[in-house]
């Protein structure tokens, strides 16, 4: 099973500085229907500690750094963002923490679906059951 992947952005830029671009089902493999993002979180903060029944996510450190911990139960990844043209792309039924923020972190999420409370599995050993 693929927990996630990291992703690498194409990046121009000249003398005035850099511009990252990222398209839905081209960059990202999905259409992106929302968009938020985390800043503010202090480095022993833990976010997320949910996996997603319907919805994908790439997760882009656009300032700042961060860690994210994805695993199916068996298998765990720990990927870290430090690059502002890097995401990591996240599927369906994986959970998933974000920590380890520094001060100046801002944390992009493109989602594939709108929100949606239902579709979040927020009890881990609940997780491990459905899975």
């Amino acid at each position: 099973m693929e927990l996630c992947r990291l992703l690498e952005f194409n990046e121009k830029g000249d003398d005035r500085g850099k511009l990252v671009i990222v398209e839905g089902k081209k960059d990202v493999p999905f259409e992106i229907k929302r968009l938020f993002y985390i800043y503010g979180s202090d480095s022993d903060v833990v976010r997320g500690k949910h996996a997603n029944r319907d919805s994908e996510f790439v997760l882009i450190n656009v300032s700042g750094t961060s860690k994210v911990m994805v695993t199916d139960g068996n298998e765990k990844q720990i990927v870290e963002l430090t690059k502002p043209r890097q995401g990591v792309y996240l599927p369906k039924m994986v959970w998933k923490e974000m920590y380890d923020f520094s001060p100046d972190s801002v944390l992009l999420v493109l989602a594939s679906t709108h929100y949606d409370c239902g579709e979040y599995i927020r009890d881990y050993d609940e997780y491990l059951k459905l899975k």
